[in-house]
């Protein structure tokens, strides 16, 4: 990744989840991915084959996944002589990570307790609000579908001294989420923000998008 060493600090992309009474953890990158993967799939209907007359009508916000892949190193930690990382590698960091599948053990106690006092219903449990934050114009909620973790080295303890671990996520849109809560408003942030970045290329010149011409009539 080049480096500009009289320019502005690097920011860091995360993942940042809220928990129920608005605790923030966040998880920064070690080092910041060089490459995201990005899909996003249309919702719509109409203009089905044989159906011209037929208006094409969209039905939600696009499905948008995202892969990123992140790599965790000890070295520069052990250089440092951090006691930490000596005693557990980087196995505290991918706990960090691995927990984000998780629900909590006290969520589990609790719900284990209810059940043994006999009550009938036991709502599922609830997982905290999870963002993916990539640079101030890219802030979103997302639900994290797989996390792979390849690890590479390891200490004489067997401690995990080096990882590559693969997210994918599926980004969650207001057409997901209740109106008005905390990730509705930040996704639909995230989308007024294409708007605005949308009409700064487009104001460059009329009938072209980043420089593509575009022949309307």
């Amino acid at each position: 990744m080049p480096t500009y060493p009289h320019g502005p600090r690097l920011q860091k992309g995360s993942i940042v989840t809220v928990g129920s009474f608005g605790t923030l953890a966040t998880i920064a990158f070690q080092y910041n991915p060089e490459t995201i993967k990005r899909s996003l799939q249309p919702q719509m209907a109409g203009g089905d084959e044989g159906q011209r007359s037929q208006v094409v009508r969209y039905t939600d916000a696009p499905v948008e996944t995202i892969d990123v892949e992140i790599t965790i190193d000890a070295s520069d930690q052990l250089e440092r002589g951090d006691a930490s990382t000596s005693q557990a590698g980087i196995y505290p960091q991918l706990s960090l990570l691995e927990l984000l599948t998780y629900p909590t053990s006290q969520q589990i106690i609790q719900n284990t307790v209810l059940l043994e006092l006999g009550t009938l219903e036991v709502a599922p449990l609830a997982a905290p609000l999870t963002l993916f934050m990539w640079g101030p114009n890219r802030v979103l909620p997302v639900r994290l579908n797989t996390l792979n973790i390849s690890e590479e080295l390891f200490d004489p303890n067997l401690n995990p001294l080096r990882a590559t671990v693969s997210l994918n996520m599926r980004a969650l849109s207001y057409s997901d989420l209740a109106p008005y809560t905390q990730g509705y408003n930040l996704f639909l942030a995230y989308q007024q923000t294409k708007e605005a970045m949308a009409a700064q290329a487009s104001s460059h010149g009329a009938g072209s998008v980043a420089g593509i011409g575009i022949g309307l009539f």
